[in-house]
């Protein structure tokens, strides 16, 4: 059976009451939902610079080990070579062993900078992984508070919230799709979630721009839709507002 537009408008205020009644109870929670969202991701952005740091210490200790290890080997070939100049023949070769021994001291030279710079390099990664981890710690432990929070300010609303979101199903079911589409696109553009608003004062009560007369006496005659020409809501006159609060 067709609604007529009286009834269409009845069931846009009924839906757009409960929706209100939703919107104030999740105004309760405030940020936290948001709060709560952005330590989640900052501790996991921490938390992958801890496995970072850990990797690049792992690499730095690692460097150490095989420079010393050079250094071990090019002290065994000096060793060798010194014992070699004993039994030169002739200046040549004396000359050749003599430049092994200095490109082995060399080298020797090379890594012992290089174990020096990983050193002051563990320093400072190792300051800035501690300092890291103290960050996680307090994140979490701010994450646990708002969450906390967060758990009970739901737990003491959900209740009543399900059993609004089952009402709003319901009144769906009285509002023709195509309505139901412009109206929910209507609510997501305004912050505050009002897509159908009454007449209060001789007042748009979304907006709060005057009503001309003759357009509020259209309005409660509940002929056809009419929205208003500042903010674009559906308007119903007080009547039927008073009829659902």
């Amino acid at each position: 059976m067709e609604q007529t537009v009286e009834q269409k408008l009845k069931a846009l205020w009924a839906w757009q009451s409960i929706q209100t009644q939703i919107d104030k109870i999740r105004q309760v929670r405030g940020e936290l939902p948001i709060e709560v969202a952005d330590l989640e991701d900052e501790i996991a952005g921490l938390d992958t610079r801890i496995e970072k740091i850990r990797n690049e210490l792992d690499e730095l200790e690692d460097s150490i080990v095989k420079r010393k290890n050079m250094i071990k080997d090019s002290q065994t070939a000096i060793k060798k070579y010194e014992a070699q100049l004993n039994e030169v023949k002739n200046n040549r070769e004396y000359d050749a062993i003599s430049k092994e021994i200095e490109i082995q001291g060399l080298e020797i030279q090379v890594c012992e900078k290089r174990i020096r710079e990983a050193e002051f390099e563990i320093k400072n990664k190792t300051e800035s992984y501690e300092a890291t981890l103290k960050n996680v710690d307090f994140s979490k432990a701010e994450l646990n508070g708002k969450k906390e929070e967060l758990e009970n300010i739901t737990s003491e609303t959900q209740k009543e919230e399900d059993q609004l979101m089952k009402g709003v199903e319901e009144a769906e079911k009285n509002i023709e799709d195509r309505l139901l589409k412009v109206t929910n696109k209507l609510r997501r553009s305004f912050r505050n979630g009002l897509a159908v608003v009454s007449i209060e004062r001789d007042s748009c009560s979304g907006c709060h721009n005057k009503i001309p007369p003759q357009l509020q006496s259209e309005i409660r005659q509940r002929k056809k839709i009419i929205i208003c020409e500042h903010c674009g809501r559906i308007l119903v006159d007080e009547e039927i507002a008073n009829e659902e609060a």
